[in-house]
């Protein structure tokens, strides 16, 4: 199970869901607050607001949060939002290289929040350009298996220029270029699969293998990062073997 994920197992993504809807939510709007900003207020002809709205839904944010964000970003009604995005690099337990998205009205507060979590877990920052070589940007869609297969997706998305199908979870990745993500999805939506989100990512060139310890302090720190409201999404380059996942679903039950 490749890192890039922000979580190894469901349910560990569905104990964070769970337990930090509120955070959710607010880094959700957000998503959708800058997407209107970048694009304007129209879901027809903003595919990255379609996408960040949809994620939204299917975390339960209620439609009138939505509504408010979309208008807030497009500068509808005199309110108006200012974020810049910023990239951090950094390394965790056992040299595993992290890339830390983060958008904020205050770099000072993301920079320090963001040390302050690395160091306090094992990590550190790294120069810029010593981890992001090893990563490359993706269109990252994940489809539930609970009403199809991987047969089903691969001959929905052949043509439309997904480039591979992994499983992931409960289901499937379709990795795809940044640029084909709009009209991979349009494919799946077209043959009537449901998807579960639609993003641009950090996808790993090279995984690491690491051991069960060591993923424990992993998820320890990127817990930490992910406490911070600036930070949005941490992607990783560590991979996880099937023994491995087994012993973390142990530490749940």
């Amino acid at each position: 199970m490749s890192g890039h994920s922000k979580w190894a197992t469901t349910k560990h993504k569905k104990a964070i869901i769970d337990s930090r809807r509120a955070k959710s939510f607010a880094k959700l709007i957000k998503n959708i607050e800058v997407a209107a900003k970048m694009g304007g207020a129209d879901l027809a002809g903003n595919p990255t607001l379609y996408d960040a709205v949809q994620k939204a839904k299917k975390t339960s944010v209620p439609n009138d949060n939505i509504d408010r964000a979309i208008k807030r970003g497009a500068g509808i009604g005199g309110e108006a939002v200012e974020y810049t995005s910023i990239m951090y690099e950094g390394y965790g337990p056992n040299g595993v290289a992290l890339m830390i998205e983060c958008l904020t009205d205050n770099k000072n507060r993301a920079a320090a929040e963001v040390r302050t979590a690395l160091s306090r877990n094992g990590g550190n920052l790294a120069d810029p350009g010593s981890v992001a070589y090893n990563f490359t940007r993706k269109g990252v869609i994940v489809v539930s298996s609970e009403n199809t297969t991987e047969d089903d997706v691969m001959l929905a998305v052949l043509d439309a220029g997904a480039e591979e199908i992994q499983p992931h979870g409960q289901g499937f990745e379709v990795i795809t270029e940044a640029s084909d993500l709009v009209p991979v999805r349009t494919a799946l939506q077209d043959a009537g699969i449901d998807y579960e989100s639609a993003d641009v990512e950090f996808v790993p060139n090279l995984k690491v293998e690491i051991d069960a310890d060591t993923a424990r302090k992993v998820f320890r720190l990127i817990d930490a990062l992910e406490d911070s409201d600036d930070v949005q999404n941490v992607f990783s380059n560590f991979d996880l073997t099937p023994e491995v996942q087994a012993e973390l679903e142990n530490d749940e039950d």
